[in-house]
């Protein structure tokens, strides 16, 4: 897991300082207008809710930006209705895809996607044949800077954390079941420890695919970048483990 891990941290802190943020933050938003929808608009009664609240604080979107998408969850303001999809395959390699969507239109999504799919030499897999090798799990990113490691594990496992990683003095990973994960982040922000990223039901990898190959790895990130680019797609989980310096060269070519 420490390659896949560490690849998306990777990305994370690139695509933070760049142009990607307004794309970041539209995808947000139909996630928190989706989760008002289903469970209110009070993070105090709607757990759901508070947790994407803390990804979106994560990544400093705008507080306008969250009330607006609140209230258009939860009919204050107009807005469309979207609904949650996947999709699954596989990219160069053998390396699994799966493709998590919120849409207003499932035949326009299910269409372009698989466009991209076969634009990258693949099509989507049947239901499950990707998806039953990835377990949900919260993830929580803290860089390093400034915080020892006995610490924040104290702080984490005691507040309920499965894991937590030290990827090599840059930054730790933090590993939690779904429901912990509103704890874990509480109990964060109240011993003053700021998060890189947090992700409440993220998918990881239960194997992985070793990929040593530099044209497999471009070919693989090419693919998750088209997918990305495209408005409906939330998130995009792969299986893919590259070594340090493969990782460190897809970022920069990103």
């Amino acid at each position: 897991m420490s390659g896949h891990s560490k690849w998306a941290t990777i990305k994370h802190k690139k695509g933070a300082a760049d142009a990607k943020r307004g794309r970041i933050f539209s995808k947000l938003a139909k996630e928190i207008m989706v989760i008002a929808k289903q469970g209110g608009g009070d993070p105090n009664a709607n757990a759901s809710l508070r947790n994407i609240l803390l990804k979106a604080k994560s990544v400093n979107m705008p507080s306008d930006n969250i009330d607006r998408a609140i209230k258009k969850g939860t009919g204050e303001l107009g807005g469309a209705t979207y609904e949650e999809v996947s999709y699954e395959g596989y990219a160069a390699g053998g390396v699994g895809l799966i493709v998590a969507a919120l849409t207003d239109n499932k035949n326009r999504a299910a269409a372009e996607i698989r466009n991209i799919f076969k634009k990258n030499g693949s099509d989507f897999a049947s239901v499950g044949a990707v998806s039953r090798n990835f377990e949900r799990k919260g993830q929580i990113i803290v860089d390093a800077e400034g915080v020892e490691e006995d610490r924040i594990m104290e702080i984490a496992l005691e507040a309920g954390a499965d894991d937590v990683v030290n990827n090599e003095g840059e930054n730790f990973e933090i590993l939690c079941e779904p429901g912990v994960f509103p704890a874990i982040c509480e109990a964060l922000e109240k011993a003053g420890i700021a998060t890189a990223s947090a992700e409440a039901t993220g998918l990881l990898p239960l194997t992985e695919v070793a990929v040593s190959d530099i044209a497999v790895a471009r070919a693989v990130n090419k693919f998750v970048n088209m997918l990305e680019e495209y408005d409906d797609v939330q998130n995009v989980y792969h299986n893919m483990d590259v070594d340090d310096a493969i990782a460190e060269q897809l970022a920069e070519e990103d």
